[in-house]
């Protein structure tokens, strides 16, 4: 019997708590709950999970405090669950190293959806995948090669640095801070111009219509994602 994916769900509302709870088992993972940071930290330690639902208006502890934590300790992916809808919150949950961010009240197909994805590319990126996929577009990591319909699409240095990050991380969201500190460096954080002007070139030459863009999507003021992945 294949085991099942463990997902902790730390969130300090228990009807909140309960509707993720059935979701996921319903889905056929095995969940664990947590109501406040220190138990969340205790049941990490403990279970191991895969992945951890995580809320950041937690009574003991901000939530965001605990991300690295996860990653840390547990080595576990982690999709923020939360009511704060502004920009600088999202920013600073994937800066720390969340791998998604879905706001309250939350659609619970599109979260599920959300978890296949992160486990999915969880398990690609223990399994060493050089090779990713997106639509009619091939990136290959280890050879630095990018084809669009088996055609070589020749990118230059930093727009295939920009693609390589994102396509290490497939749709999630990679912050504009996170993308610029990567593949710029460190003193060049606040240089978001950059980056923009790379991803236009990259939709101009992989996009098939780089107006309305399907490859990499944008969250306003977050940061890029890669889409369509399979």
């Amino acid at each position: 019997m294949a085991v099942q994916p463990r997902i902790l769900i730390v969130e300090d509302d228990a009807h909140i708590r309960r509707l993720l709870r059935v979701a996921v088992e319903r889905a056929g993972y095995a969940a664990t709950e947590a109501a406040t940071a220190r138990d969340a930290l205790s049941a990490a330690d403990i279970d191991k999970p895969e992945l951890v639902l995580l809320d950041l208006g937690l009574p003991d502890r901000d939530g965001l405090e605990l991300i690295q934590l996860f990653r840390g300790r547990a080595g576990a992916t982690v999709i923020v669950v939360s009511a704060r809808e502004d920009t600088s919150e999202k920013v600073a949950a994937l800066d720390l190293g969340a791998d998604d961010y879905l706001t309250k009240p939350f659609d619970t197909e599109e979260l599920l959806a959300r978890v296949r994805t992160a486990l999915r590319h969880r398990i690609a990126g223990e399994t060493g995948q050089t090779m990713v996929l997106a639509g009619d577009i091939e990136i290959d990591l280890e050879r630095r090669r990018v084809r669009r319909i088996g055609e070589e699409v020749h990118l230059s240095p930093k727009e295939y640095e920009v693609l390589a990050e994102l396509a290490k991380r497939p749709d999630r969201v990679i912050g504009h801070r996170q993308l610029l500190r990567t593949v710029w460096g460190p003193a060049h954080e606040d240089h978001v111009d950059y980056l923009r002007i790379v991803v236009r070139n990259i939709r101009q030459k992989l996009e098939t219509d780089p107006a309305r863009p399907r490859l990499i999507t944008n969250e306003p003021g977050v940061g890029y994602r890669l889409t369509g992945v399979r």
